[in-house]
């Protein structure tokens, strides 16, 4: 029975690589087993483990090791042949073997000579299962000769020849590598026109005058020795036509001097190789080289084709200027007929090389070591190639097999060997030689016979960790003789497994191709042969697979900012992940702005070169996951460059740029700015806008500016800095194109006329010299244009001229080249004087106290001597008709534009006396004022008394004190005095109405209630009405001897529970007024707000004429917050006189013809004196103690 590890039936995926591994390591067991018990116990033909090469070229300066090593069990002998003969290395005290080795030094450093040890080596090991051999090993010392003396003549040609300086170095070995230096070890400078032959030769396809020199040398570098041989120096000297001409001219007739042409142009030849055809053989697996150097002028160019297919493309290359085609790894399909082709502008010459490819032997079948046990049966395979095919032979041992002792198991059939019935002794080496004339290859293989009882050599117990819904492999490595059956069972008293869901390989691996979590558990592997049975338990766990939750997501940022990738991990609680972050699957830059923290990577302060793919992979001891995103890095495009001018005309220019880096972000558009050198250097203009597709732009020009232009580019995200500036760009000059703006004629003097305008800018001008003609003429006269040139400035001033004349205008703009177009004409005045006349007629209307309206005649418009610009009234009064109240104010003005001849006058004081008159008004000034005119306005209604407050309050009487209206207007007639109480539940009495005369200042009131609040409403009157009013509250005190008596019951036990019951309740209820009021209500009973209303407005009630229920629409409410009386009791009304600053133009307000005023009247509204100047004196205890009594 054959015992061997049989290959694989079942193609194994990448997961499979433990698997594969094995099935390794168990190969290498059947040449030396893994099992250290194995080792001691199994016996082993020799193998040969490592040999010195075939061809051993050996340093003549050093030791000469000449190397063997077997493995084999028992140890095996060595023993060597050299030459063919027995080796003694015993007699020769220069060679020592290594111990446990078969290796050979050879000690020449003290004495002897490499060449004495140059011979055939052959190394043989043996123990009592057989003898192996190595290769023969040709053993030479390397040799580095030097070159052989000889004389070199200087070679002298003319420019134009072909040249081949010879190099033939010295045969060394290994061969030379050679090239050619001069004196200085410069390499020489190589072409297609001088480069080097294979053969080390130099060529020369045309000489030229710059290659003479006196040091061309070859040299010649042996490696095996480090050593380098110098080749004589050669000399040439190439001699030019003209120079060769001048030489010869005086011995030679004019027609016998040479011409440029003949020496300079030919067709090429071949320089190598000779001929049109030539043969290359060479070996499988070299390098293929071909090699053609062509001569002529000019120099020519080499092709290279297959003539019956087609060049390998990976495998071909070209060298040394193309004159050199190599192949790798050349085989038999590279033999055929390959052609070099030189072309020039002269000719076209061709050479054809015939290639045929031979092989050395090499390897189909190599034989393979084979373990049988007695009885079984076996074949050796020996299989080789090669050209010609090469011829099989075998050795047994290290003896041909031929003269080998007889073993009756085995029979020889060409490169098989079968074995049938073998036993113990059928053990031996047999060698295979594949031999041809280019080589010959050796191979030992044993043949071993064993019998052996199962042993199980995977390890007792052995745990295997595996993740879900991924092939688990349980080893079993195994070893008997004869070869062992395997079973695996599950769990301790399993049944056997059989295949579905299960794949059992022939090396014993058990495979479950799908794990899953009920695949946890123990398997028990069991080998059996004939001479027994082995056992082993290995364990299985199943893991969860490792998981990113959270993978990072693609992003774009601005360059400079900072990104965050996130990276979350779910894995098996039994294992532990290590996350490891990379960058285009390399390992992250070592930048302090790269920092990763738990779940996330952070990249701080991105730049350009942070784009990029950045993978997030999650290791475990059993596997891993990956998650990519990508980055990308934006930012303001880079500026464009390469600013170029072109199609430069008069007036247009095309521009073309090449844009920078759009960093990520297309460019949407190309922003154009000019400079003008010339007249605004350093200022930057628009000048046009393109679409970021395109690259050039046609720019409309001006004349006479020194252009220069630059580019900026803009996209998502911003505008670029601006490009370099381009150069400078100066268009011709020529007349102005356009005329000064914003014209205008007017007089600062009553005799003069100032012209001014707007001058044009230099980007304007369009040339040198601008100046401006200024022409004027009166407008109603026959008189011609008056005209005169000016610098560059923006008026002129014409004198003499009469006061305000309507006069025409132009001003032409002109510079060196020309003028400008026509000017458009205006129409402009010269200076104004005073008005000479005033309005006449002038009389006055009074509307009522406060309104006038005033009528005038109009001046004759040549008296204006101006513009017109209306008629102003000055007013004001003499004294107010009270005696009382007289006072001065300063006169007012009202000015009512245009040719109006009436106006009104409002906001008059009634009751006054006015004085007025009018004036015209033109751009100059005011012309004399009208006669003065009087009037009176008759009385209205007076403001509120000045003040009010309440003095001295008793039990029954209040005392009311107050000053009188600040604007009476009029005479006042009678005060009235309105008053009511006010009880605790805010609730209103009766009205008192009470007429006090005018000349009073001071009233007392009598029989009023004690300890009661009253409200009082006080207004002054003259014949045309009453005036505004003024409130005010006040309580009487409270009596003594009730006062008295509350004390006195105080001191009774049944009045103090009493009183604390009737104070609790009212502390109750001062908490929920508090509370209510201060949320914006006057009074803590909201129904009651309205009870405090003037008595004035209220409504009578129809059935007994008395007031109804009472309304303060003006929040005279006695309760509000903030609206208590001071403490001198006084209230004062401020002063409300209209003033004609709120009307019109300020002081001057203007007026429509029919007196209504011009502009929005703001008239002041006046103060109600119920804000801030009601009673402060709070409600107490006792007073609300008293309403309950």
């Amino acid at each position: 029975m054959q015992l061997k590890i049989m290959p694989k039936k079942k193609r194994l995926s990448a997961g499979r690589v433990p698997l594969i591994l094995f099935l390794c390591q168990m190969i290498s067991a059947l040449d030396v087993p893994l099992d250290s018990k194995l080792l001691e116990d199994l016996v082993q033909p020799p193998t040969i483990t490592q040999q010195s090469p075939k061809d051993y070229i050996i340093d003549p300066r050093e030791n000469i090791v000449i190397q063997c090593e077997a493995k084999g069990k028992p140890p095996p002998s060595f023993s060597w042949t050299r030459n063919g003969t027995h080796f003694d290395i015993d007699k020769d005290p220069l060679v020592t073997m290594k111990a446990g080795s078969g290796t050979l030094v050879i000690n020449i450093l003290s004495e002897g000579k490499a060449e004495t040890y140059e011979g055939v080596y052959q190394c043989t090991a043996r123990n009592e299962r057989g003898a192996a051999i190595s290769n023969n090993i040709v053993v030479r010392p390397s040799r580095s000769p030097l070159w052989t003396k000889e004389k070199l003549e200087p070679i002298t040609l003319r420019s134009g020849q072909s040249l081949v300086l010879p190099c033939r170095p010295p045969i060394g070995l290994p061969p030379a590598i050679i090239f050619w230096m001069d004196n200085s070890f410069q390499r020489l400078p190589q072409s297609e026109r001088v480069s080097q032959g294979l053969n080390g030769d130099l060529y020369f396809s045309n000489v030229l005058p710059e290659d003479s020199r006196e040091d061309y040398i070859c040299y010649a570098r042996f490696n095996h020795t480090q050593t380098i041989q110098q080749k004589q120096p050669i000399s040439v000297k190439v001699i030019s036509v003209d120079e060769l001409n001048d030489t010869i001219a005086a011995n030679l007739s004019d027609t016998e001097v040479y011409g440029a042409k003949s020496s300079r142009e030919r067709p090429p030849t071949f320089l190598t190789p000779e001929g049109n055809a030539s043969n290359k053989e060479e070996l499988r697996g070299n390098v293929l080289s071909l090699e053609c150097i062509a001569e002529g002028l000019p120099t020519p160019i080499i092709y290279w084709i297959k003539e019956d297919g087609t060049l390998p493309t990976n495998r071909t290359f070209y060298r040394n200027f193309q004159k050199t085609l190599q192949i790798t790894q050349v085989s038999e399909a590279d033999s055929g007929k390959y052609q070099c082709i030189a072309k020039n502008a002269l000719g076209v010459i061709h050479h054809t090389i015939s290639v045929t490819v031979k092989a050395a032997p090499y390897w189909i079948m190599a034989p393979q070591n084979l373990v049988l046990s007695p009885g079984e049966d076996g074949a050796l395979n020996c299989r080789a190639n090669g050209n010609p095919k090469p011829k099989i032979s075998w050795l047994s041992n290290g003896v041909p097999i031929e003269i080998a002792p007889d073993d009756p198991s085995r029979k020889i059939n060409g490169d098989t060997i079968m074995f049938s019935s073998v036993q113990e002794r059928s053990s031996a080496v047999y060698q295979c030689n594949a031999s041809n004339e280019y080589g010959y290859l050796l191979g030992n293989a044993f043949v071993n016979v064993l019998a052996e009882p199962p042993r199980i050599l995977t390890s007792t117990n052995t745990l295997y960790q595996v993740i879900a819904n991924r092939p688990a492999l349980l080893d079993c490595a195994f070893f008997g003789s004869p070869l062992p059956s395997i079973e695996w069972f599950k769990g301790t008293k399993g049944s056997a497994l059989h295949e579905d869901p299960y794949v059992f390989h022939e090396n014993g691996t058990l495979e479950i191709p799908v794990a899953q979590k009920d695949s946890t558990g123990t398997y028990t592997c069991v080998a059996k042969n004939k001479l027994g049975m082995a056992k082993n338990e290995v364990h299985l766990e199943i893991k969860d697979p490792t998981r990113i939750i959270k993978q990072p997501e693609y992003a774009v940022v601005q360059r400079g900012s900072t990104v965050s990738f996130e990276c979350k991990v779910k894995h098996d609680h039994t294992l532990i992940p290590t996350v490891t972050w990379l960058k285009d699957h390399g390992e992250l830059p070592s930048d302090g702005r790269f920092t990763i923290d738990k779940d996330h990577l952070v990249v701080a302060d991105v730049s350009d070169d942070d784009g990029g793919t950045y993978t997030c992979v999650a290791n475990t001891t059993l596997d891993n996951v990956s998650a990519s995103a990508v980055l990308s890095v934006v930012d303001v495009p880079n500026p464009p460059f390469d600013l170029e001018l072109t199609d430069q005309l008069d007036k247009s220019v095309q521009l073309s740029w090449t844009p920078g880096d759009d960093n990520n972000s297309p460019i949407t558009k190309f922003i154009i700015e000019y400079e003008n050198a010339m007249h605004e250097a350093g200022l930057w203009h628009h000048q046009a806008e393109v679409p970021g597709t395109q690259t050039r732009a046609q720019l409309k020009l001006s004349p006479y500016v020194n252009y220069s232009f630059r580019v900026m580019a803009e996209n998502s995200l911003g505008r670029s800095s601006p490009s370099e500036a381009s150069e400078q760009y100066l268009t011709k000059a020529a007349e102005p194109d356009k005329n000064p703006m914003m014209v205008e004629g007017l007089g600062s003097e009553p005799d003069n006329l100032v012209i001014t305008w707007q001058p044009l800018n230099g980007f304007e001008s369009n040339g040198p010299g601008l100046q401006y003609k200024v022409s004027w003429r009166q407008k109603d006269g026959d008189d011609e244009w008056t005209s005169v040139i000016v610098a560059n400035v923006s008026k002129y001033i014409v004198s003499g001229t009469p006061t305000f004349v309507p006069y025409l205008i132009k001003v032409q703009a002109l510079n060196d080249v020309g003028f400008a177009p026509e000017p458009a004409v205006v129409m402009g005045h010269s200076g104004e004087d005073l008005p000479m006349v005033a309005p006449g007629n002038v009389h006055v209307t009074v509307v009522n106290s406060t309104l006038a309206e005033v009528h005038w005649d109009p001046v004759p418009l040549k008296s204006v001597r101006g513009h017109l610009q209306g008629y102003r009234i000055y007013y004001w009064t003499d004294q107010n008709s009270s005696k009382r109240n007289r006072r001065h104010i300063e006169k007012k003005i009202l000015t009512f534009q245009g040719s109006k001849t009436h106006g009104m006058l409002p906001g008059l004081e009634p009751f006054s006396h006015y004085t007025l008159n009018v004036r015209v008004v033109n751009g100059k000034g005011e012309g004399p004022a009208s006669p003065d005119r009087v009037f009176h306005t008759p009385e209205g209604v007076p403001s509120a008394p000045s003040s009010l407050k309440i003095v001295n309050p008793t039990l029954d009487s209040l005392t009311l004190e107050w000053d009188p209206p600040s604007h009476p207007n009029g005479i006042l007639t009678e005060y009235t005095l309105k008053y009511q109480p006010i009880n605790s539940t805010h609730e209103l009495g009766p009205l008192v109405d009470l007429k006090i005369p005018a000349n009073k200042t001071r009233w007392t009131l009598k029989n009023l209630n004690f300890s009661t609040r009253y409200k009082f409403y006080f207004y002054a009157q003259t014949s045309a009405g009453s005036g505004s009013q003024i409130t005010e509250e006040a309580v009487t005190t409270v009596d003594e001897a009730m006062a008295s008596r509350q004390v006195d019951i105080a001191t009774q036990g049944w009045f103090i529970g009493l009183m604390c019951a009737v104070a609790l309740l009212i502390l109750i209820l001062l908490i929920v007024c508090f509370i209510r009021r201060n949320k914006g209500g006057k009074y803590p009973v909201k129904e009651k707000e309205d009870a405090h209303a003037d008595p004035e407005i209220q409504p009578m009630k129809e059935d007994d004429g008395t007031f109804g229920e009472y309304s303060d629409a003006e929040d005279h409410k006695p309760l509000k917050k903030g609206s208590r009386t001071p403490s001198d009791r006084t209230v004062k009304k401020e002063d409300s006189d209209d003033s004609l600053v709120d009307y019109g133009e300020g002081v001057n307000g203007q007026f429509n013809e029919d007196g209504s005023f011009i502009g929005q009247y703001s008239g002041k509204k006046e103060k109600e004196p119920a804000e801030g100047n009601e009673s402060s004196e709070a409600p107490s205890p006792v007073n609300a103690m008293n309403s309950f009594v």
